[in-house]
């Protein structure tokens, strides 16, 4: 069942009676899923203009990769290249709602003040730059809080969880609350999926995933895309992955998913269509 939320963007109250869709825009070399890479300002045009037509709600624009053993960035480089997707997003969907990817302050002071972004997800929940939380309530924009342990180097190393959902949750709650009283006032949760998570772990969040929804009272982010609990599933690759993907996104609606972050913006508006058509 879905719940309604709101945010405050930039003074603009953006309401949400529907699962969200947000688009992935990667602008790396080196992102998981070789689909989604994006570099030159053709094809991060082309990337762009694509999710739109296809209908997504969001599109997140992410400058620095996550996936294990992949390149360190300097900040300066992850800013220089999040100017050159911001620009050409804001050229071709003015009034689209856009998160950052990254878990470093200065990067995210730079994202809302320079370049226009008006949410912050941030994969490390805060762990990784003392000074994100402090940003994130001073700018007064949105912020996505994601469970990680770890770094992204290090991440599959802590996945030694009594009870997955259990832990995750109050880990979740723990940051809520630290959030909220720094006066940071809409706060989107993510569980993490795939970062210091086995498969098997995995499917138990995603199983459970309602105690989310009803333990965070916060709009709840589902991000599954492509990612190993499927291709590992079927000895595959990400490429292969799209049906599962799509079942499992399908999966996520029905138990209460605010926003699915997806590579793959129409067959996930198809999803959240025929769930609503199908639950009403």
């Amino acid at each position: 069942m879905f719940n309604r939320f709101s945010l405050n963007l930039h003074g603009r109250l953006y309401v949400a009676d529907r699962p969200q869709v947000m688009g992935i825009l990667n602008i790396t070399p080196d992102s998981f899923y070789s689909g989604s890479r994006t570099m030159h300002e053709r094809e991060i045009a082309a990337r762009i203009t694509s999710m739109v037509e296809e209908g997504a709600d969001m599109i997140d624009v992410g400058a620095y990769s996550s996936r294990p053993g992949a390149a360190d960035v300097p900040v300066r480089e992850e800013i220089d290249r999040l100017r050159l997707g911001m620009r050409l997003l804001r050229d071709i969907a003015p009034d689209i709602p856009v998160s950052v990817d990254t878990f470093r302050a200065d990067v995210a002071r730079a994202a809302v003040e320079e370049l226009g972004a008006d949410m912050i997800n941030d994969i490390s929940g805060g762990d990784l730059d003392p000074d994100m939380w402090r940003t994130v309530a001073a700018l007064n924009v949105p912020y996505i809080l994601m469970h990680m342990r770890g770094t992204p180097s290090t991440m599959q190393q802590f996945t030694d969880y009594d009870d997955v959902t259990a832990e995750v949750i109050n880990g979740l709650s723990r940051k809520l609350r630290e959030l909220r009283l720094l006066g940071v006032a809409d706060v989107i949760v993510d569980p993490g999926f795939g970062f210091s998570k086995t498969v098997d772990q995995n499917f138990e969040m995603m199983r459970n995933l309602r105690a989310f929804t009803l333990a965070l009272n916060a709009p709840l982010l589902v991000g599954i895309s492509r990612k190993s609990m499927i291709y590992k599933t079927f000895d595959t690759v990400p490429a292969e992955t799209l049906n599962g993907t799509t079942v499992l996104n399908t999966i996520a609606i029905s138990r209460g998913a605010s926003i699915l972050r997806v590579h793959d913006v129409k067959p996930c508006v198809e999803a959240v269509r025929l769930s609503l058509l199908s639950s009403n």
